[in-house]
């Protein structure tokens, strides 16, 4: 017999190996398994409990308004969030807006539109023409805005969606917008 089949473990002693390993406890049933798995549909019954619950979640929504109201990172939405989003958001509250003034005069035409005559024919055309002034600057920023975060982040780092969302901003009113103006009129991010 040669050296090396002396030296290999016969197979009653790996059976004997394998029988020995295991778990240790048996399989618990499926009924013990959803049983310990399982939790109450509806919460608590107790009614101080529910109170501070929902004090505690008020409290938390009320700090996530006032932090996303004041521009902290943390608190803001996904789209808010990172420095290029804070320098469009900067640059379009420092400047004025045609689209600002988009919804005054709509209610300005709508009150116009009542009047009979030509009021309602003249009514139309300025609208008209103040909706294409509005989407006219609103392309202007966009191309002043890739230019600066160009100049400020890189050729290949600019964030994707800023156009839409430094247009978007642009459209609302001033004191409307979310999260609040930062800046002055005027004061433009560096």
């Amino acid at each position: 017999m040669s050296a090396a089949k002396r030296d290999e473990p016969t197979g009653s002693t790996q059976d004997e190996t394998a029988e020995n390993e295991g778990k240790g406890r048996p399989t618990p049933s499926r009924r013990a398994v959803q049983a310990a798995n399982a939790r109450p549909i509806v919460g608590s019954q107790d009614k101080e409990l529910r109170k501070q619950q929902r004090a505690a979640q008020n409290e938390a929504r009320e700090r996530a308004r006032t932090g996303m109201m004041a521009g902290e990172e943390r608190y803001l939405t996904v789209r808010d969030r990172g420095p290029q989003r804070r320098f469009v958001r900067d640059y379009v509250d420092a400047r004025w807006s045609a689209g600002e003034l988009l919804i005054p005069v709509m209610v300005l035409f709508l009150i116009v539109a009542m009047l009979p005559g030509w009021g309602q024919v003249y009514g139309v055309f300025f609208v008209w023409g103040f909706l294409f002034l509005a989407i006219i600057d609103a392309v202007v920023l966009t191309f002043i805005l890739k230019k600066k975060l160009t100049q400020k982040f890189g050729e290949g780092n600019v964030q994707p969606g800023f156009k839409w969302y430094g247009a978007m901003r642009a459209m609302q009113f001033r004191m409307l917008r979310m999260p609040k103006p930062q800046v002055k009129r005027g004061k433009y991010p560096n």
